[in-house]
């Protein structure tokens, strides 16, 4: 038994551009100051979190990091443990062996390249072993305050549903927001997409009735186009 064959979609760029200026005021009002909501208090911790929360929830992260953010505070800490300590400490975010030889790895280079401290531009964060550009778009753009759109699963799907682009490729869908989504409202619409595919838009069954952004999506109620 095959799966639903998704509908091919078109994106016209200027009708991407009206419909992000149609949303991003609801989206405003639904999610003020949306940000990460990985925990930490500073770049090294939320570059840690982000590359443990890949392939897990982000509650399953700030409960190990709740942990491990004690025991290892420097980007120091993290590159003089043993291996194994490490796999150990973040065993239940899954992935764990890879996520602890690409944390060692990047902090050795944070320390050895950067003076111990994360980098604030894009080339320099995505040279860091475990980082692309979603990871890099999270740092920028929730501790540095710099534009950035991360693209996760939900930004994938939202982004699709609405029309904004037609491309599921994380690294060109990002290049297609930045074309359609003024630049100082990057950072705060890919927040906002995270937190509404969480809450109304989800992958199985999005609660359109509920949507307060429906009127303005190609897709609502057309399981068809999901």
């Amino acid at each position: 038994m095959t799966g639903r064959k998704k509908t091919r979609i078109k994106v016209s760029k200027a009708e991407a551009r009206q419909r992000v200026g149609k949303i991003l005021p609801v989206l405003a009002e639904l999610y003020p100051n949306a940000r990460t909501v990985l925990k930490h208090a500073d770049p090294l911790q939320l570059l840690i979190a982000t590359i443990l929360s890949a392939q897990c929830t982000d509650k399953r992260v700030n409960q190990v990091t709740s942990v491990v953010f004690e025991k290892y505070k420097s980007a120091a800490d993290w590159a003089n443990a043993d291996l194994a300590e490490i796999e150990n400490d973040i065993r239940s975010t899954g992935f764990y062996r890879n996520k602890a030889k690409n944390i060692r790895a990047a902090c050795r280079q944070i320390l050895d390249e950067h003076n111990g401290k994360v980098p604030d531009n894009m080339n320099q964060l995505t040279q860091l072993a475990g980082v692309g550009r979603k990871t890099a778009n999270v740092i920028l753009s929730n501790v540095f305050d710099k534009p950035g759109i991360t693209c996760d699963t939900h930004v994938i799907r939202l982004s699709r549903r609405l029309r904004l682009s037609e491309n599921s490729d994380p690294v060109k869908l990002e290049f297609d927001l930045a074309e359609v989504v003024p630049q100082d409202q990057w950072s705060s619409l890919s927040h906002m997409l995270i937190l509404h595919g969480r809450n109304i838009c989800k992958a199985r069954k999005p609660d359109c009735d509920n949507c307060r952004i429906s009127s303005f999506c190609p897709a609502a109620n057309n399981p068809e186009l999901w």
